[in-house]
């Protein structure tokens, strides 16, 4: 149980990978973080729909699956309202750190299935976990510069990036953890928090990230949200 465990930290720990990279690139010019964050859109837009919402299917109904995308969605419509109240838009880069902390919100509720997904792997069939292990981990890269090119564009000091993108990779192994425990329970519960976690990231997507990535150049946003989608898609044919 401990090696699994550990196989999902390496996995998780993708997202710290990918914040390091933006913190090496100092301080973002507005083109940069127009780019950084339509690729963020992709990225996400590409987990939903290739990843997350098709799972959820697999795992149960259509009406469940609705439901719990639903659901993602006023979380996030919830918690967008509080920090509102604490990072009010016309206070300089504070509407950033919003951002970045409901992308850190929506990836942390994103990598918790995908915790689950990996002890469900190493459960279902010896090849399976590795490979979801090698897949999450690659995927978590571009995640880890989503959440931190914000915070970043926010104020945050590199060593804060990184501490926030520590705690998100901590939640790759509490969800295997959590599988590894819960191994016998109903594929139900998995199915509700991969399309509950499609919501969340949803939100972010059509709220937060595409409004903002064109405000300063609509041609570089637009370009790395195509990046940023077809990266996932094709992750698919090589993981």
């Amino acid at each position: 149980m401990i090696s699994i465990v550990l196989m999902g930290l390496a996995a998780g720990l993708g997202t710290l990978l990918g914040a390091f990279l933006v913190t090496c690139c100092g301080h973002l010019r507005p083109p940069t973080l127009s780019l950084l964050l339509g690729f963020a859109a992709g990225v996400m837009a590409s987990v939903i729909i290739f990843d997350l919402l098709p799972s959820s299917l697999n795992y149960g109904s259509f009406i469940f699956t609705l439901a719990g995308f639903l659901a993602g969605i006023g979380l996030m419509f919830i918690l967008d309202l509080l920090l509102n109240l604490l990072y009010p838009a016309n206070l300089r880069g504070k509407g950033y750190l919003k951002m970045g902390y409901l992308i850190a919100a929506g990836i942390a509720l994103h990598d918790l299935p995908e915790g689950l997904a990996i002890a469900a792997g190493f459960a279902a069939a010896e090849k399976l976990g590795p490979l979801l292990v090698l897949a999450i981990g690659v995927h978590n890269i571009p995640e880890g510069m989503v959440c931190a090119a914000p915070l970043r564009a926010g104020g945050y000091s590199a060593s804060k990036v990184l501490l926030v993108n520590i705690l998100i990779s901590l939640v790759t192994p509490l969800g295997v953890l959590m599988g590894l425990l819960l191994v016998q329970a109903s594929s139900f519960f998995i199915g509700a928090l991969l399309s509950f976690a499609a919501g969340a990231m949803a939100y972010i997507v059509l709220h937060e990230l595409v409004p903002e990535s064109r405000r300063h150049s609509r041609f570089l946003a637009d370009l790395g949200m195509l990046c940023g989608f077809f990266l996932i898609f094709g992750l698919h044919f090589i993981v």
